[in-house]
């Protein structure tokens, strides 16, 4: 009988000991995640302090590829009136590609959106230049070709260079 007082007395003492670590586990509890989150928050503050200048870097570096990529700006560039049509063709698609490729890691950086953007501009160029130079009859100049390239772009009610430009803006205003 002895025994059974005893044991009912720890099982009492137990239980009442279960009950305050309870309770102060759930009065603890709010305090602990609280502080966990301003933990995480500091965290966050500290990586973005050092990731901002090489996400706006990153952003800088895709304008500076949308603008090289534009024809307007590559044409000069290339000296299109000492080429042929097909050489001229040639030279401007591996510039593109080589200006995406330069730049591929900058994906890392910007946004899922502005990159897809970079790669359709990239893509449109490309078509833009494939279609133009279809187009263009045998033994072509490079004059020709870079005026019919520029023509083309002119029919456009917007400049789809200047559009992911301004794109790339908005979503770098978001960062802010």
């Amino acid at each position: 009988m002895m025994i059974y007082s005893f044991l009912l007395e720890v099982l009492k003492f137990t239980l009442a000991g279960i009950g305050i670590v309870m309770v102060a586990f759930y009065m603890a509890k709010p305090y602990l995640e609280n502080r966990e989150k301003l933990q995480l928050l500091d965290l966050k503050k500290s990586a973005s302090a050092q990731t901002l200048p090489l996400r706006l870097q990153a952003y800088e570096r895709v304008v500076l590829l949308i603008d090289r990529v534009n024809p307007a700006n590559l044409l000069p560039r290339l000296n299109a009136t000492a080429y042929t049509a097909a050489e001229l063709h040639s030279i401007i698609v591996s510039e593109v590609r080589n200006e995406f490729q330069h730049n591929v890691t900058q994906q890392l950086y910007v946004s899922g959106r502005a990159w897809q953007l970079v790669k359709r501009i990239k893509d449109d160029t490309l078509n833009l230049v494939n279609n133009v130079s279809k187009s263009l009859p045998e033994g072509s100049s490079g004059l020709d070709f870079s005026r019919a390239i520029l023509s083309h772009l002119s029919k456009l009610e917007a400049d789809p260079y200047d559009t992911a430009v301004s794109m790339i803006r908005t979503d770098l205003e978001e960062l802010f």
